[in-house]
């Protein structure tokens, strides 16, 4: 549908698919009307009334979470999320989780892990 549109309205990169009134950008309180009525549509009350995707950043966010979650280089995150590397570790990286044990297989089979101390 969305090709489809592009193709019609001969529209170039940089051109608004979705346009405002004036031909601008759609205002903030319009797309979190559009966005509000569709969760509502698609969504079990109890998930609607939770803060999953209450805003469309919540979408984006869990997104990088999960590319970054799931190993793929902080470059080429940043790069897909139009950020730069510093930018995005210094919000995602606290999100990062569960790639410890991976990480120490993958030194131990290169012979690169250090000793560590005793914790007892």
């Amino acid at each position: 549908m969305f090709q489809r549109s592009i193709k019609d309205e001969e529209l170039k990169p940089g051109d608004l698919l979705f346009q405002g009134e004036n031909g601008g950008i759609l205002a903030g309180s319009v797309i979190r009307r559009a966005w509000r009525s569709a969760r509502r549509a698609v969504l079990a009350p109890h998930v609607f009334d939770s803060p999953t995707g209450r805003r469309v950043y919540d979408n984006r966010h869990t997104r990088l979470t999960k590319w970054l979650n799931d190993g793929i280089p902080p470059a080429q995150v940043a790069e897909w999320a139009g950020n730069s590397v510093p930018v995005l570790l210094a919000t995602y990286a606290r999100c990062v989780d569960g790639q410890l044990a991976d990480l120490k297989k993958r030194l131990e089979a290169a012979g690169d892990l250090p000793e560590l101390p005793d914790a007892g």
